[in-house]
């Protein structure tokens, strides 16, 4: 069975949201207080209303306890957010996504039931300042506060060498779980695959020890 989403908050973010679930063909629910933004992502969502999220009835009738995970998106409404999602936590709710605009709020959502909390200009920062700050990473996407995962390209030090080689596991306490290799990726490679000109190592591990392997291993 396919899992459903729905969105609440039809705002910059919660659109694009919307437009990535239409993409990928998922089912999502849409719910914004503005009727022009309703109508604007009517063709795109599975279903949506026009109406307020902080509607505790409305949400109901909705079947909003329904939904594999809701995404909170309003969260330059610091107050609306915080109530909205309550709300969901008491309504039960499975999973709650919340976007927020401080540490602050953050904080808050945390400690009211939210399953995850998105801070998305942070985190792109986050992705922009390791980005050009690195000699090798192509990407940085933040797992936890103490692990990420990297997109390093093949530097001469390594290509032509096999995974057992570099030992990176042992040598680094990382892990290459793939390596992006004209247009195709090669999932979980062996110690036997060789890094070639052009691959593109996917690593997972703590942040210090990526960072290790990128000055000291590539």
């Amino acid at each position: 069975m396919r899992k459903q989403f729905a969105v609440l908050g039809l705002g910059s973010f919660g659109g694009h949201l919307v437009e990535e679930f239409y993409e990928i063909g998922a089912d999502v629910f849409a719910m914004d207080r503005n009727e022009e933004v309703v109508d604007r992502y009517s063709h795109l969502a599975t279903h949506v209303v026009h109406g307020d999220a902080q509607d505790e009835q409305l949400l109901l009738q909705a079947g909003i306890r329904n939904f594999d995970l809701v995404v909170v998106s309003f969260g330059e409404n610091i107050e609306a957010s915080i109530l909205t999602t309550i709300i969901l936590t008491d309504i039960g709710v499975k999973e709650i996504w919340v976007k927020a605009s401080s540490l602050y709020h953050q904080k808050v959502l945390e400690k009211i039931g939210a399953t995850r909390v998105i801070r998305p200009e942070k985190d792109m920062a986050r992705r922009i300042a390791h980005r050009l700050t690195s000699e090798h990473f192509i990407d940085y996407v933040e797992l936890s506060d103490e692990h990420s995962m990297v997109e390093i390209k093949a530097t001469p030090k390594i290509v032509g060498k096999t995974l057992a080689a570099l030992n990176v596991r042992n040598r680094f306490g990382c892990n290459i779980v793939g390596i992006y290799r004209n247009h195709d990726m090669l999932v979980s490679p062996s110690g036997d695959d060789r890094v070639l000109e052009g691959d593109v190592l996917i690593v997972i591990g703590e942040n210090r020890k990526l960072h290790r392997f990128e000055k000291q291993g590539v």
